[in-house]
């Protein structure tokens, strides 16, 4: 069962100030393989994130349809945090999903995409890794 906690919550939503922005591994639509560093990572409910793509063209958010996928890694060295989620991206449509998720991002990021012309996208987890431990798998 997947049950995203508080302490995972607080790290991502302040990922960025702290210095730590996740890592996000995607394939795109030719089947290669791509890290990017994502400023808008958040817990969207208990087992589920959310991110915001500013850029509506970029690789990721046409690469979701076709290869769901992806990996996030969080890393603070400072406060010795560590985990990978592993899940399934999706675009969310929904005007509301994508206020929530926008209004939620980083102020920095939202001053990046002003006319809010990103794509929202909503993770559906499916593991938690810490050090090479699962701590939460998705049931079958």
């Amino acid at each position: 069962m997947i049950e995203l906690t508080d302490e995972m919550r607080e790290a991502l939503a302040g990922a960025l100030v702290s210095r730590a922005p996740v890592i996000m591994s995607y394939v795109d639509a030719d089947g290669q393989p791509h890290i990017s560093y994502r400023g808008t990572v958040q817990v969207y409910s208990s087992d589920q994130l959310a991110v915001w793509a500013r850029n509506p063209d970029g690789g990721l958010p046409n690469s979701v349809g076709a290869h769901p996928q992806v990996a996030l890694l969080y890393r603070n060295p400072e406060t010795r945090l560590s985990w990978q989620f592993l899940g399934r991206a999706r675009i969310e449509e929904d005007e509301d999903a994508r206020n929530v998720i926008f209004d939620a991002s980083p102020e920095f990021e939202r001053n990046q995409d002003p006319d809010r012309k990103g794509k929202a996208l909503v993770i559906d987890i499916d593991k938690v890794v810490s050090r090479g431990e699962t701590l939460m798998e998705r049931d079958a």
